[in-house]
């Protein structure tokens, strides 16, 4: 895997007390509302990347989630959006699959969370690209960067 620059929005939350639960609805909700993946400049493709990034320790505590897209560059950001790169890493790959709207991307994180993984907490990171087109039939990829 090489490194992939991200353009997107995103948003501060943490598992804690739901907040996640409702915070990261509510940024798919703008991404989507507002057609933010029109507005980004120098898109490779259609995929939909979501990050967990800039953890202040663990899954237990708050952390930045960004919603975008991959970029040829970060030369180009627009006001109200931040650039990510995902570094080369140590990633063990999940896969959900099923009916987005049921869960499914939620449901493997649970597992994940349940897991011995030696988790980086650097990036982590899903893709929503062709697999996930039809919702009811989808499948995510789920990276979690390993120490």
């Amino acid at each position: 895997m090489q490194k992939i620059n991200i353009v997107g929005i995103s948003t501060r939350t943490s598992n804690n007390n739901g907040e996640a639960a409702k915070d990261i609805p509510a940024l798919w909700g703008r991404f989507m509302g507002e057609g933010i993946s029109k507005l980004i400049p120098n898109k490779i493709d259609e995929t939909i990347y979501c990050l967990y990034t800039d953890y202040e320790k663990d899954h237990t505590a708050p952390y930045n989630t960004i919603l975008g897209c991959a970029v040829r560059s970060l030369d180009e950001i627009p006001n109200g959006m931040v650039g990510k790169v995902i570094e080369v890493a140590n990633y063990q790959q999940f896969t959900a699959k099923g009916n987005i709207n049921e869960g499914i991307v939620f449901n493997e994180w649970v597992k994940i969370w349940n897991t011995d993984l030696n988790r980086a907490y650097t990036t982590d990171f899903e893709v929503y690209g062709a697999k996930a087109a039809n919702p009811e039939n989808a499948e995510v990829d789920i990276f979690i960067a390993l120490k």
